[in-house]
């Protein structure tokens, strides 16, 4: 059991090392990211701004402060966690090279979320913290709650970075039946966006919406690490939050593991 587990950190590492490596040829990208998310803060902030002054009371629980803080630390995860390994499964499915991943001693779901974790440190060098440091210099963004809550976000974040991968490859997983997905990503990406709390908490959606967005692991991807980085969630709450996000990151792990072996049985090559 314990030799099995550190031979798939070991496969983790090493296609985290290529992800890494690969996304060096993209550096400007993520130079022109710094930009694009400090835009959508500044438009955020605004927003908010404008809407607090009008009505003058907290919103959903969250005073002016905290959703300033909000949008700005949202932003920041979101550039962290963000993959493209749905889009990565689509194409490599059109052009045939989904072959090699499959002859590989590694699983798929292995090598595509390695390489994910290796973006996404990538990232966190060349686009987050750049950000951050904008962000935090133009904006009053608060500081985490707690030393408890910096801790604590930071394994929420983890599990957000595998929740999003988990999810994403699935949805790739599809496009070995259906060829093109191209539709289905657009969808999956708006959905996405909205339920998982970034653009608005889940505070603000009608009282029915929440409680049946609460049954879906969406809004374990940006509200919970929020929350727990604003103090919203403190003891057994807390606990059962982070409970909740890694349970369904497990389970949706092992899903897309049993799924892309389902759909790979009738794989049709197009290209090569």
């Amino acid at each position: 059991m314990i030799r099995d587990l550190a031979r798939l950190l070991r496969c983790y590492r090493e296609y985290a090392r290529i992800g890494f490596v690969n996304i060096l040829a993209f550096r400007l990208r993520y130079y022109t990211g710094v930009a694009t998310y400090l835009i959508n803060v500044s438009v955020y902030y605004f927003i908010w701004k404008a809407l607090y002054a009008s009505g003058g009371e907290p919103a959903a629980g969250f005073s002016l402060g905290e959703m300033i803080t909000y949008v700005a630390v949202g932003w920041m995860i979101r550039s962290i966690y963000f993959n493209n390994i749905d889009q990565n499964v689509a194409t490599d499915v059109q052009n045939g090279s989904i072959v090699m991943a499959m002859l590989r001693p590694a699983s798929a779901q292995t090598i595509y979320l390695g390489q994910a974790f290796g973006e996404a440190a990538f990232r966190v060098l060349l686009l987050t913290a750049p950000t951050a440091v904008a962000v935090v210099l133009i904006f009053p963004v608060q500081g985490p709650a707690s030393s408890l809550h910096a801790a604590t976000f930071v394994l929420s974040l983890l599990g957000s970075i595998v929740l999003v991968g988990a999810l994403n490859f699935i949805v790739g997983a599809l496009a070995i039946r259906m060829k093109s997905i191209l539709g289905l990503l657009r969808a999956k990406f708006y959905v996405q966006e909205l339920l998982s709390g970034l653009l608005v908490p889940i505070t603000m959606f009608p009282p029915a919406v929440a409680a049946t967005m609460a049954w879906l692991p969406f809004e374990h991807i940006a509200y919970t690490p929020l929350r727990i980085y604003l103090g919203k969630l403190d003891g057994v709450p807390l606990a059962q939050a982070l409970a909740a996000q890694w349970l369904w990151a497990g389970f949706l792990l092992a899903f897309g593991s049993w799924f892309w072996n389902h759909m790979a049985r009738k794989l049709t090559v197009q290209g090569g």
